[in-house]
């Protein structure tokens, strides 16, 4: 196995949803006990550009793609799994994932998310106030959310 240091980032798409009423998605994931909540991402694939792989993931992760993109954060954004999950998952390649993210307005009703997709990643979801964000989420995400939370903000308030 590679150096947890000399490992790349994986590189990913992140969605910041957002509702009429300037609400954010977040989802808990059905492999984490402890709370942990996260907005929908995912992995870019060869073949596609990162706002394709953005609502590719949006419908994979959450069954809708009813949405559309507002806005691009500018660079990737980094962040590091823990050492010991970094080993576990994508057979120990990757330190962690590099983020290109992406605001998307919902054009849905709530009913059109739906969290029972083909391979499932969450078992509950919710929407809350962008504040809240750096809040619910897992310890090693916090950072890139406070980042993420500073571009996209102009767009919720």
């Amino acid at each position: 196995m590679i150096p947890f240091s000399e490992r790349p980032y994986r590189p990913c798409v992140g969605i910041m949803l957002i509702n009429k009423d300037g609400l954010v998605l977040i989802a808990q994931r059905i492999d984490q006990r402890a709370e942990a909540w996260q907005m929908p991402q995912g992995g870019v694939e060869d073949d596609e550009t990162p706002s394709q792989a953005a609502m590719r993931e949006l419908e994979e992760e959450i069954g809708t793609n009813r949405a559309e993109i507002i806005a691009e954060s500018e660079d990737w954004i980094p962040y590091d799994l823990p050492r010991d999950l970094a080993d576990k998952v994508w057979r120990g390649r990757f330190r962690g994932q590099t983020q290109k993210w992406f605001a998307m307005r919902f054009l849905g009703k709530d009913e059109d998310i739906n969290l029972a997709t083909a391979e499932p990643e969450f078992d509950a979801w919710k929407w809350t106030p962008l504040a809240n964000l750096t809040d619910v989420a897992a310890h090693f995400k916090r950072e890139n959310y406070r980042q993420v939370v500073d571009i996209f903000y102009h767009l919720v308030v």
